[in-house]
């Protein structure tokens, strides 16, 4: 029997919580059947990347007459199950309450694709569907899971959550059980629907936790490190903001900002204007394998991280952890997810969103004294292999997916 994981986009650079879960899964045995609503980037430079996107089925790519025609040839063999996933569909789409008018009209086209993508799995005998995002992936797996009659488990996480967000209650009600990345996460999803601790349990993404990363003296400049995308919920412009500030007192300091997206033009303008193109350098999307490298050489990882224009906001990013399982100190922006992972002065620096001056105060403070940079990554690194830690989390994870019978 073989265990679906479905996803938007597999594997993705970003999303290593993903694709390290599916390989972590396989080393315990499982056997994992991955398939992706669109087309993975090409990943030469990381051949175990590369390898699972050759074998990931990929939905949409194939064009929408493939997809028709696949969702005809099961609907004409399994006129039943096809009737389930369709008569679903309908119900969703006539007396949903959350939709907006566009996500309305995705709905046929989202139950179609969940019979194509169960023909495309006939030779397949599956045990149960787990899904990343509870957004579009969800949706098409909660559809595809009444068509094949198997339960289906999904874990939510950020933007599919709030800017993005489609069908969470039927989501919640119908899913076998939701793996919740946060306790705040637990909280919330009860609070729309009611469930126990066994349908609402927290597992976490884990990291793996390496040796620890030696602290620099003290002497020469404060190497930040910034590693995430580069989207506003993330919070670099406060962080230019702050590093301005920290600037004018005579700090001295690097930066290295890793990683891509829709701010990166306007990030390095900002630089520009604040006259902090000598001390700030940008990388661009990196590679993972060179995340630990970035890790190891820096003093202190920065994420101011908020909620958005748009209410989009971060669960615990696994950038954060991955610094802290480094035993590197990490300032972050205050959100009820970010606390679950850090408690302020003890095993990290925690600052209000938005607020530049509390953010170039913490770097001053870190700067100036390497003992508490060290005494903070140290209970960091304690703090995310006690609760954290990739092993762990695939043991509870294997636990629910054997209670709820998907494996």
């Amino acid at each position: 029997m073989d265990l679906l994981y479905l996803t938007s986009y597999f594997p993705k650079r970003s999303e290593t919580f993903v694709y390290r879960e599916v390989l972590g899964l396989r080393k315990l045995g499982v056997s994992i059947i991955t398939a992706s609503l669109h087309e993975s980037q090409r990943l030469e430079d990381e051949p175990v990347l590369q390898a699972l996107a050759d074998e990931t089925i990929m939905l949409y790519p194939a064009g929408i007459g493939r997809l028709l025609l696949d969702a005809a040839s099961f609907s004409l063999c399994n006129l039943i199950s096809a009737f389930r996933a369709l008569s679903l569909g309908l119900e969703d789409f006539f007396t949903a309450s959350d939709l907006r008018l566009g996500d309305r009209v995705k709905i046929p086209v989202q139950t179609l694709a969940a019979l194509a993508l169960a023909w495309r799995l006939r030779h397949h005998q599956l045990s149960g569907i787990h899904i990343h995002m509870a957004h579009a992936p969800t949706t098409v797996g909660m559809y595809l899971a009444r068509a094949l009659a198997i339960p289906m488990s999904f874990t939510g996480h950020a933007v599919d959550l709030f800017r993005d967000r489609s069908l969470l209650r039927q989501k919640l009600q119908r899913a076998t059980f939701v793996s919740c990345i946060s306790s705040w996460h637990s909280n919330w999803y009860r609070s729309i629907v009611p469930g126990d601790d066994s349908k609402y349990p927290v597992i976490r993404c884990g990291v793996e936790v390496p040796e620890p990363v030696i602290s620099s003296s003290g002497e020469g400049p404060l190497r930040i490190l910034g590693l995430a995308r580069l989207v506003s919920k993330k919070g670099f412009d406060t962080l230019m903001e702050a590093l301005s500030k920290v600037n004018q007192q005579h700090v001295a300091f690097e930066c290295t900002l890793a990683g891509d997206g829709p701010e990166f033009s306007s990030l390095q303008g900002m630089v520009r204007s604040l006259g902090l193109s000598e001390q700030v350098r940008f990388l661009g999307g990196v590679a993972h394998g060179r995340v630990s490298d970035l890790l190891r050489s820096a003093d202190v990882m920065i994420l101011p991280c908020r909620v958005d224009a748009q209410g989009d906001r971060d669960g615990i990013p696994v950038a954060l952890m991955e610094a802290m399982a480094h035993g590197l100190p990490v300032i972050c922006g205050d959100l009820p997810t970010i606390r679950e992972l850090i408690e302020d002065r003890v095993t990290g620096l925690i600052v209000p969103p938005g607020e530049s001056n509390a953010l170039a105060e913490a770097i001053c403070k870190l700067a100036s004294d390497s003992t508490l940079r060290t005494t903070l990554g140290s209970a960091g690194r304690n703090r995310v292999n006690e609760e954290f830690a990739s092993g762990s989390n695939l043991v509870r994870l294997m636990k629910s997916f054997s209670e709820h019978r998907l494996l």
